[in-house]
């Protein structure tokens, strides 16, 4: 690739990034990596590569199975972290207990024995947010990372009102799940 080349390569990869911020600071719903790259034209591994870029940029880029988004300052919520043990067959129960009780499930947390701290951006807050990704753990076949912990996992949960966090507790206890 001649200099001439290089420089109209790097150019295109710019206006994409630029382009792609836009997008993402106008967008209603997240949006995946494949909508993002048949959009531009472009491979998925290249849209994950201008995302890191774009974050290592200091854009608030937010990541969870339904897509990309660009974090948006909200009302100040409330944050709890509470321990859980169920089988993956238990998992769909136990995140619509979550989201009916009023609050977000932000993250997945495991404590892997090789890696230390491992976490997964969920931010499911609706009935909806939970079949969309129940629907992903299915067409992809995909493990959760609480099988890593025979079920053991942490979750994040946030709420706008302490006592929506309190009733999420109390949803788990009931239903055994809660470890404490």
């Amino acid at each position: 690739m001649d200099a001439y080349q290089s420089l109209s390569a790097a150019s295109a990869t710019a206006e994409r990034r630029q382009a792609l911020s836009e997008l993402l600071s106008t967008a209603s719903d997240p949006l995946t990596g494949s909508e993002l790259a048949a959009r531009f034209g472009v491979s998925r591994q290249v849209i994950v590569q201008d995302i890191a870029v774009l974050r290592a940029s200091g854009l608030p880029i937010q990541a969870s199975p339904r897509g990309y988004w660009l974090a948006q300052p909200g009302p100040a919520l409330e944050r709890m972290v509470v321990a859980v043990r169920h089988t993956p067959e238990q998992t769909e129960d136990e995140l619509l207990a979550l989201v009916d009780a009023g609050v977000e499930v932000e993250d997945v947390i495991v404590a892997h024995p090789l890696y230390g701290e491992l976490r997964g951006a969920l931010h499911l807050a609706s009935r909806a947010d939970v079949a969309q990704f129940m629907a992903q753990l299915r067409a992809s076949q995909a493990h959760l990372l609480s099988e890593l912990t025979d079920g053991l996992h942490l979750h994040t949960l946030a709420a706008r009102r302490r006592s929506a966090l309190e009733r999420a507790r109390e949803v788990l206890r009931a239903k055994g799940y809660l470890v404490e």
